[in-house]
């Protein structure tokens, strides 16, 4: 099992955040990662098209032979993730807005989530959303338009810079002093956001954390890798060319995948 590779799929771009905190700890570990781009943004569609995508590439990567499957789209685990881990045999990481250390650590008792439609609406962010709120007031704000600029590879446009402040400084009149990012997609947005927000607020995303549970669960289920070269993967379905942009640090080649 240890020379399968980790399969990994997100609706576009963004889960390539995830994939580099992922090789970063686990670099002996094989990946093969699958952008979903030509149905992206999932945020915006329904419950069940989300589950039905979610589907289709989970069974895409067990074709490849994957041991472990990340879902690196917060709206992709809100609402697909339940149905994966009960439908197949293997161990599945998901991804949430991480609320919970927010909460904890937040003196203003105010804290941000910015999310996808599908990720605030989901039945799981609102399970999630509910554990951790006593207390609390959280700020739900849906990041509408940013993420088909990020596909673009526009992160750093005006574009990007206006929706960040027409949705970021609203909650920090609020007194927010800690923003969860919600979609794999806006790490890439963090320097925009920190020239926005200052460090009047702590800025929380998931990458690190995924990456510690996925070694977790290999090493639970005795599936980690031994001392290989490991090789890596990445298909997209709409432009190999955006995709490699995110990728560009890395040797490694994007394929396009009709699918």
């Amino acid at each position: 099992m240890s020379l399968q590779p980790i399969g990994i799929f997100d609706s576009g771009v963004g889960g390539t955040s995830i994939w580099k905190e992922i090789h970063k700890l686990l670099p002996n570990e094989h990946t093969i990662y699958l952008a979903d781009s030509a149905n992206a943004p999932y945020g915006e569609k329904s419950a069940d098209d989300i589950l039905q995508l979610s589907i289709k590439n989970t069974e895409f990567l067990l074709g490849q032979g994957c041991k472990l499957i990340v879902v690196a789209c917060n709206t992709a685990t809100t609402n697909a993730i339940a149905y994966l881990r009960e439908t197949y045999d293997v161990p599945f990481i998901g991804i949430e807005p991480a609320i919970k250390p927010a909460a904890l650590n937040s003196i203003s008792k105010t804290i941000g989530v910015l999310a996808t439609k599908g990720t605030l609406t989901s039945a799981l962010f609102n399970t999630t959303s509910k554990k951790y709120s006593e207390g609390i007031t959280i700020i739900e704000q849906e990041g509408e338009g940013l993420v088909p600029l990020i596909e673009a590879g526009k992160i750093e446009s005006s574009e990007v810079k206006n929706l960040l402040e027409q949705y970021l400084n609203p909650m920090m009149a609020k007194g927010m002093d800690y923003l969860v990012l919600g979609c794999t997609h806006y790490p890439y947005l963090i320097p925009l956001i920190k020239e926005i927000v200052t460090d009047k607020v702590a800025i929380i995303d998931s990458g690190e954390a995924v990456a510690k549970q996925t070694k977790s669960i290999l090493e639970q289920h005795k599936m980690a890798a031994n001392k290989q070269k490991s090789s890596h993967q990445f298909y997209s379905n709409k432009s190999a060319e955006e995709l490699n942009y995110f990728l560009t640090a890395y040797e490694v080649s994007v394929t396009y995948l009709d699918f």
